[in-house]
């Protein structure tokens, strides 16, 4: 169980960039989002883990590309439907994330944040960091860093 000293160290006041993933609202802080593209020519990677959808081309780096829904336990992208590419930077290194649908920037307050929800298991509850609550629907933290590790 997170202590709400925890969880209050691991909310985040500022701005996120939001995201759709199979339905769901996620969001990681503006300052680590480099660039947002529409699909990318993916190469593929032999005996890379299942999450590694492959390598991109960003005008001459090659980035490593993570397959969210692999990530989060959710069921693959429907087929004939293009991923959207959220190129994030870490530590100086480019990593991009495959996602659904880009959505907005948001206003977030760390008094609103709340600890992830119980719905959440498994491999999706340790990389997201915990809620928002927005007008209607919840904005899930996605911690980047658990994210594109491992």
């Amino acid at each position: 169980m997170t202590t709400p000293t925890e969880t209050t160290s691991r909310a985040v006041s500022g701005q996120l960039a939001t995201f759709r993933l199979d339905g769901d609202l996620y969001g990681v802080e503006v300052e680590h989002v480099q660039e947002v593209l529409r699909s990318q020519g993916l190469t593929r990677v032999p005996l890379a883990p299942p999450a590694v959808a492959g390598l991109i081309n960003l005008r001459g780096q090659v980035v490593t590309a993570i397959e969210l829904r692999e990530r989060l336990g959710r069921p693959p992208r429907p087929a004939g439907t293009d991923a959207v590419v959220i190129v994030v930077r870490l530590h100086g290194e480019a990593v991009s994330l495959l996602v659904d649908s880009i959505a907005d920037v948001v206003d977030v307050d760390a008094g609103d944040f709340e600890a992830p929800p119980d719905t959440l298991d498994g491999q999706a509850r340790e990389l997201i960091r915990g809620a928002y609550k927005l007008d209607g629907q919840l904005l899930l933290a996605l911690d980047v860093q658990k994210a594109v590790g491992a």
